[in-house]
């Protein structure tokens, strides 16, 4: 029952931090202003949008396919 033997937990967990680290990217280039933000901003967001909802379903995933405990 230890997670850190499941690779689809690792796989979860790999597209959370994927999210956090394009949420950081987009909050960074928020802060700072200027092309950067104009250019890619929106699409950041947009990216992030996806990549969350693709971690949660792997997140669901895990815990439908362990039973749900």
């Amino acid at each position: 029952r230890i997670m850190a033997n499941d690779p689809l937990f690792w796989v979860a967990a790999i597209a959370a931090f994927g999210v956090l680290a394009i949420l950081m990217i987009g909050i960074g280039g928020f802060a700072k202003g200027g092309a950067f933000n104009k250019k890619y901003g929106n699409k950041l967001m947009q990216l992030r949008i996806a990549a969350q909802f693709i971690a949660v379903l792997l997140f669901l995933l895990f815990v439908w396919l362990r039973g749900g405990s």
